[in-house]
């Protein structure tokens, strides 16, 4: 799997790619990722990649031209067929908004090329010509797309396998199929009482079948509380169980 990032500021990717569990992926090379910096295929002595933007207003607009050039050489450096050319994604409030299993849709594929934003946005030609899909974090503003493109590259890493220690703890994700969608339960640890609040009592009695309806039920619980929406997507999906259903009726 191999992403190739096109970013104007590439040393911010440094230290995300070698920290934490996912680094495992990273230093494997079960994901690869490549910095490209359109500047290095920008014209005159400013290397300028940007300009203002016709019409007027504020800000400044990436070109199309410097980013057609740097497109260029990821595609010449991937060396692929055309008809089996990595898409190019660009993160975008137009997006379609990243899910779980959107997430788990690239973690078994083969990669993409993706483009981070930066200023009031990228000439619309460009835009046009060749981004194939794009992709956004939720209903808010960015100041540029390397936060997006981090978010992507984290959620994809951990879910290949021998990154995480035990790969259950994927498989118990909030949104995950195996919790039919729905939000994960409360965890608790060492110590047994903290401030004057126990653990469950449920957790402590060595019982798996009883353990494991409770955290059902919890699971039921937060997401009838906190994500409805959610709840309602696994009704109307068939995901629910009679049992579950009498969970939530006696919640």
């Amino acid at each position: 799997m191999r992403f190739d990032l096109i970013t104007l500021f590439p040393e911010l990717f440094a230290p995300f790619l070698a920290s934490g569990v996912t680094r495992r992926a990273y230093a494997s090379g079960q994901v690869a990722v490549r910095l490209w910096n359109p500047r290095d295929h920008a014209e005159g002595n400013y290397r300028r990649v940007d300009d203002r933007p016709f019409g007027g207003g504020p800000g400044m607009v990436m070109m199309a031209q410097p980013l057609a050039r740097c497109l260029a050489a990821v595609r010449a450096d991937r060396n692929e067929a055309p008809e089996m050319q990595a898409p190019l994604v660009l993160f975008s409030p137009v997006g379609q908004r990243l899910s779980q299993s959107g997430v788990q849709d690239w973690a078994g594929g083969s990669g993409a090329i993706l483009l981070c934003g930066r200023y009031e946005g990228i000439d619309q030609r460009f835009i046009d010509a060749h981004v194939r899909q794009q992709i956004s974090l939720g209903d808010f503003v960015l100041s540029g797309g390397e936060v997006a493109a981090m978010a992507l590259l984290d959620a994809v890493a951990r879910l290949q396998p021998g990154v995480l220690h035990d790969e259950d703890s994927a498989r118990q994700d909030s949104f995950s199929p195996q919790l039919d969608g729905l939000l994960d339960c409360p965890h608790y640890t060492r110590p047994e009482t903290w401030q004057g609040h126990d653990v469950p009592a449920v957790l402590l009695s060595g019982n798996h079948a009883q353990i494991a309806q409770w955290r059902r039920g919890q699971q039921l619980r937060l997401t009838r509380q906190l994500r409805p929406d959610l709840l309602d997507a696994a009704r109307a999906e068939g995901r629910l169980t009679e049992d579950d259903e009498t969970r939530l009726r006696l919640l």
